[in-house]
């Protein structure tokens, strides 16, 4: 073996013990305090929880232990989440006054447009990975009961005054079924059955009172999480000024008492583009739209038409 130079062998000693020092103050920094181990020095801290709060009228008993720990993790999940937060609440800008004009009509309580959030968070295009579609997140069977058409030119699920209303038929039902909006909610997650069954066996209705499936169990905590951090956006940090938020664009309308065989020239015919229409009306899922006898359906295209 070669012997080292001494000037080489004083570098490396030097080297290290360099190393060493940074080993050791970065041990004493990972066996420190949280503040003294984030990059900027900043306490990471659990949102306050709200003193009171209720669902569609019903209050929620938050002077329970596992009420209380069940609301914590939701909010707490949520509330750092600050991009989809702050997507959320530009997105209900655009959806919730024609959600909540609905739902009214319908006789529901408003706070069920967090359901659509929980459901689909906001996005017309959600498909959950067992079929169910956009924002209340019908499957392909259930939603004929419910009066929206579905097949593979139209597909009313994707219709969100429609949908709307059927999401509003379906809790209607439930409510009358079970006495409560909250059990209302909880049983559109594991439907009327399977709550029924639940309730049934565990001898009460109190959706606070039973234990469900996992999924159903945080499932209401989910939509009191979003309720509580969008009623409250501003006071828990989340700034979105006006004009930032989205909004519905402005749009005419047509009736189609016939079939359109081909809707992209039909969309250039009427000053607009084939993705256009089928973003105004993505109930629209095909290249053409059969319309039989004594039928008709109502498109939305741009306020200003489009020169080709």
């Amino acid at each position: 073996m070669l012997t080292m130079k001494p000037i080489l062998r004083n570098t490396l000693n030097v080297a290290a013990g360099l190393l060493l020092g940074i080993g050791v103050i970065g041990q004493l920094a990972f066996n420190g305090r949280p503040s003294e181990r984030t990059p900027t020095g900043n306490v990471i801290t659990a949102p306050v929880l709200p003193k009171q709060l209720s669902f569609a009228g019903e209050a929620v008993p938050l002077d329970r232990w596992d009420v209380r720990e069940r609301l914590d993790r939701e909010v707490m999940i949520n509330y750092y989440n600050h991009g989809n937060i702050l997507f959320l609440i530009k997105s209900a800008n655009k959806y919730f006054p024609v959600i909540t004009e609905r739902l009214r009509a319908n006789g529901v309580p408003e706070d069920f447009k967090y359901l659509c959030i929980a459901e689909s968070n906001l996005l017309p295009g959600a498909i959950s990975s067992v079929g169910a579609a956009s924002f209340w997140q019908f499957m392909s069977g259930t939603a004929p009961g419910y009066g929206l058409e579905v097949n593979k030119e139209v597909d009313h699920r994707y219709d969100l005054i429609r949908a709307t209303d059927a999401a509003s038929a379906y809790l209607k039902s439930a409510y009358q079924k079970f006495g409560s909006w909250t059990a209302a909610a909880a049983s559109y997650n594991c439907g009327q059955g399977g709550y029924n069954g639940q309730a049934t066996y565990q001898g009460t209705k109190q959706y606070y009172d039973l234990l469900l499936p996992e999924e159903t169990n945080r499932y209401i905590f989910r939509i009191l999480a979003f309720k509580h951090l969008l009623e409250n956006s501003e006071a828990l940090g989340f700034k979105v000024e006006d004009e930032e938020k989205y909004t519905m664009p402005a749009t005419r309308t047509i009736t189609v008492t016939s079939s359109i065989p081909n809707l992209a020239a039909f969309a250039q015919a009427n000053g607009t583009t084939y993705k256009m229409l089928r973003q105004l009306n993505p109930w629209l899922r095909g290249r053409s739209l059969p319309v039989s006898a004594g039928k008709s359906y109502v498109i939305q295209l741009p306020e200003e038409e489009k020169g080709f």
